[in-house]
């Protein structure tokens, strides 16, 4: 028998019945969480419970809490996305929002910041003039690799329009000290238009490109760096090794 539960409901002076209409579920699955403590209610009702009865989830469930924190080499991982559309445009607007020090786009087009993101020149700007690092790593426009990737994807919107449409905000935007550009360039080139990291300080949203996938088409991942030599340092060392190597942007 689930005691801790059972405890909680008296204390609060909850019957299972009003439980169950609390949390928006019938009162034989309330009897089923009171009779096996080993039977683990889905999250959402895990706190919707918990909030009826004016307790902390772990109280009740402490096992369901334990199993969520993760502990081995995947504890950096905080989410996964089988496209990168698929993340919420608030996710992209929260990192770079909350970014102090770092913000690197290393993305070979990056272009769809300029949408995707609110007044995201302005915040550019502010941020920069805070004292943040600001880093574009872009494929040229006009490389090998670029127009290889275009035959490769085959669509209207080119590699290169794309290149070229973060260029022409940047050039809006202005000299912003705190703000650099550089260009990849032969074999790094190749490398960079594989694997998009975008780094907001100690967090990373990591997109491998998939065949003839353009970029919102492919797989993402969201990191969050807990230690050193993790899965966000390894990513973060690709991004700033191709970033060492690469073409500063001609003013």
């Amino acid at each position: 028998m689930n005691t801790a539960l059972r405890s909680a409901m008296d204390d609060a002076g909850v019957t299972p019945r009003q439980l169950a209409h609390r949390v928006g579920v019938s009162l034989k699955q309330v009897e089923r969480w009171l009779a096996d403590a080993a039977l683990t209610p889905h999250l959402r009702n895990r706190e919707d419970a918990a909030r009826a009865l004016g307790v902390e989830e772990e109280m009740v469930w402490p096992q369901a809490v334990k199993d969520r924190i993760k502990t081995g080499d995947d504890r950096e991982l905080v989410r996964s996305y089988p496209y990168r559309s698929a993340c919420p445009s608030t996710v992209w607007a929260d990192l770079v929002e909350g970014a102090t020090a770092e913000l690197f786009f290393a993305g070979f087009t990056n272009y769809f910041f300029w949408t995707q993101v609110p007044r995201f020149a302005e915040t550019l700007r502010r941020k920069a003039e805070a004292g943040c690092r600001v880093r574009f790593l872009l494929g040229d426009p006009e490389g090998e690799v670029t127009r290889q990737r275009e035959a490769i994807e085959d669509v209207a919107l080119t590699v290169s329009t794309r290149i070229r449409t973060t260029l022409e905000h940047l050039d809006r935007l202005g000299p912003v000290e705190g703000v650099e550009t550089r260009f990849s360039s032969g074999l790094d080139a190749i490398n960079h238009v594989s694997l998009s990291v975008f780094r907001f300080d100690h967090d990373a949203l990591v997109t491998p490109h998939l065949a003839r996938l353009v970029g919102h088409d492919s797989p993402m991942m969201h990191l969050r760096r807990q230690g050193a030599g993790g899965m966000f340092d390894r990513f973060a060392e690709h991004g700033d090794e191709l970033w060492e190597r690469a073409v500063p942007l001609q003013p």
